[in-house]
C-alpha cells in the first residue's frame, strides 16, 4: 500500500525490487507516460504509460490476517528468520 504522495492509500502487487537505490515498482500505480519519436517517415510516433519505481519508506505491506499497512518485524524459526505482522504476529510469506 502506498502511504504518501497522490496515490496514497492504493494498493497493487511489487513487480520489482531495485536495493541498492531503495525503490519499488507497484504494479498499476505510479505511472507515467514516455513519448517516442517515430524513427522513420513511415513509422508512427507513440506515447508509452510505464510503472516508474518509487521509494520504499513511501511503501507498507498488507498483513494478510490483519488486511491493513502494518511495520514488518521478524522471528526465528530455528535458524530461519521469517517476516511478521507487528500487529498480530502472523508470519507473512
Amino acid at each position: 500500500m502506498i502511504m504518501s504522495g497522490k496515490e496514497a492509500g492504493k494498493s497493487g502487487k511489487v513487480i520489482q525490487v531495485f536495493p541498492e537505490e531503495g525503490k519499488v515498482v507497484v504494479e498499476g500505480l505510479h505511472q507515467m507516460k514516455k513519448h517516442l519519436r517515430a524513427k522513420s517517415s513511415t513509422e508512427k510516433g507513440q506515447i508509452l504509460t510505464l510503472a516508474s519505481p518509487l521509494p520504499v519508506a513511501k511503501v507498507m505491506l498488507i498483513c494478510p490476517k490483519c488486511d491493513q499497512p502494518v511495520r514488518v518485524g521478524y522471528q526465528l524459526d530455528g535458524e530461519k528468520k521469517q517476516r511478521a505482522c507487528r500487529r498480530c504476529h502472523q508470519v507473512i510469506v
